[in-house]
């Protein structure tokens, strides 16, 4: 028996040598499953130590070694098939059988089959491991934002200071379930061979053409049915004058909601009817035909004369998205940036003309080459200052140094020149002063067969308590003085 096992260990080493030395499809397998499975190990282990948000870590760790793992799993059996058919085609060549028959009551071949067996059993956790993490990566913020940087940094930068900032990203563009996830995916495999080949537009095209509504999305926290009444806001704008002066607007909007009869809301959004439109242009900023349908089964089709509705145009039904086309990736102008700046301070409001200068240097730039505008805005401010007032420049040169600091921040923020994004490339359709907006439809334009428009009524939206005062008198009362 001794002399048996002796025989059978020798016929097993034999043809484990012969597999594996005379063959080097499956010693380059082997090879590779190990680098593979080890680096990814390495990687994962530094994402989970060192590095969590690392874009680069968690492509390698979920996206690249994986494959490498995995292929190099699959060439093992290639070499074994390949070797078999090298015997089976070649009976000259001296080998024994492809596998020697497994004896299991010799303790050294069970030792290795149960050797075989935990390696299986680590491949499979692996393998598990790594899908169960490749999933979450490619579904987080720093997948999304932060791998393809050039093509999404614009986009990363804005979500970043956004409302929406902890929020992430998928659960507005894919939101829950495993359908869209699948759809999403598919669409992102599009874009990943256009980011490669470098065929993508710049800047990115808006509207989001397969976007899903509103109501699988935004409505997963912003519940529609909420009455929200009304709420105040107040804007407040410097002017280009020597102090700077700041002017105040109030607006107390009717937000509306709950099933009321009065509100923005409570008509966009209202449970008794389903409003869709049709545009005549790709960027739905024309609008052609908007159509009303109530509960009861009347239909209210309002039409814009002179514009015709191009052959397949989509009717969309209208949702949180086509107002609030800018919820977390928002842009702003200059004067929106300095206002904001001014107003919480981060540039000085007392610094003669800041305002003036600021909107001539932010408005100067070419968006061609960003080192070239950062420098410009800092000549174009200083040498403002340099020709008009000297002396402010010697007697503020701080704070004049902080403004022109913030101001480049303010261009970082809104201009990305390597995406052909500069000032005002993307519309904002939430109101009606930078762009159309509200007007797109509330412009007296949208008749109806019996007579009827879509009305261009301010006060449906918002009453005016106070337009461009210095101390309105509402802010007063309201605060007890």
């Amino acid at each position: 028996m001794p002399h048996e096992q002796h025989r059978g260990i020798k016929a097993w080493t034999a043809a484990a040598f012969l597999l594996f030395g005379r063959n080097g499809i499956t010693l380059f397998g082997a090879a590779l499953t190990t680098a593979g499975a080890f680096l990814t190990i390495g990687f994962m282990l530094f994402i989970l130590i060192a590095s969590p948000d690392s874009p680069y870590a968690g492509v390698m760790a979920f996206m690249v070694l994986p494959p490498v793992f995995v292929a190099g799993l699959l060439i093992i059996p290639v070499g074994l098939l390949w070797e078999r058919w090298r015997i089976a085609t070649h009976p000259e060549t001296k080998s024994p059988s492809f596998l020697p028959v497994l004896d299991f009551s010799n303790r050294r071949v069970l030792r290795a089959v149960i050797i075989v067996g935990i390696l299986t059993f680590f491949n499979i956790l692996i393998l598990s491991s790594v899908s169960y993490g490749g999933l979450l990566f490619m579904d987080s913020v720093t997948f999304c934002g932060r791998v393809c940087h050039s093509v999404m940094n614009p986009e990363f930068t804005a979500y970043s200071g956004s409302p929406h900032a902890r929020v992430a990203c998928v659960q507005c563009h894919i939101g829950p379930g495993a359908s869209w996830f699948v759809k999403s995916k598919l669409s992102g495999a599009r874009q990943v061979f256009a980011t490669i080949f470098s065929t993508y537009e710049r800047p990115i095209p808006t509207p989001v053409t397969n976007l899903r509504p509103s109501q699988d999305t935004c409505e997963q926290c912003h519940w529609p049915e909420r009455f929200a009444g009304d709420r105040m806001r107040v804007i407040t704008k410097f002017d280009e004058d020597e102090t700077n002066t700041a002017k105040k607007t109030v607006l107390l909007m009717h937000i509306g909601g709950g099933g009321s009869n009065s509100g923005i809301h409570s008509w966009h959004v209202a449970p008794d009817k389903k409003t869709t439109y049709v545009a005549s242009d790709d960027k739905r900023q024309k609008m052609a035909e908007v159509r009303v349908r109530r509960n009861d089964g009347t239909v209210t089709e309002f039409r814009r004369e002179g514009v015709e509705i191009p052959a397949g145009a989509e009717e969309r039904t209208m949702d949180c998205v086509d107002c609030h086309n800018r919820p977390t990736h928002i842009y702003r102008q200059p004067d929106e940036e300095l206002d904001s700046a001014l107003g919480a301070k981060r540039i000085d409001p007392t610094l003669p003309f800041i305002k003036k200068a600021g909107m001539e240097a932010l408005k100067s730039v070419e968006a061609k080459d960003s080192a070239a505008d950062l420098q410009k805005i800092a000549t174009q401010v200083r040498g403002f200052y340099e020709k008009e007032h000297p002396d402010i420049l010697k007697s503020r040169a701080d704070a004049i140094q902080a403004a022109i600091a913030e101001m480049q921040s303010m261009y970082s923020r809104n201009v990305f020149p390597e995406m052909g994004l500069g000032w005002g490339a993307y519309i904002n359709n939430l109101g009606h002063v930078k762009f159309d907006g509200c007007f797109r439809c509330h412009d007296d334009s949208m008749k109806s067969a019996d007579g009827k428009v879509i009305p261009q009524d301010c006060n449906a939206c918002h009453s005016v308590l106070a337009m461009d005062e210095t101390d309105p008198e509402i802010l007063k009362q309201l605060q007890g003085g």
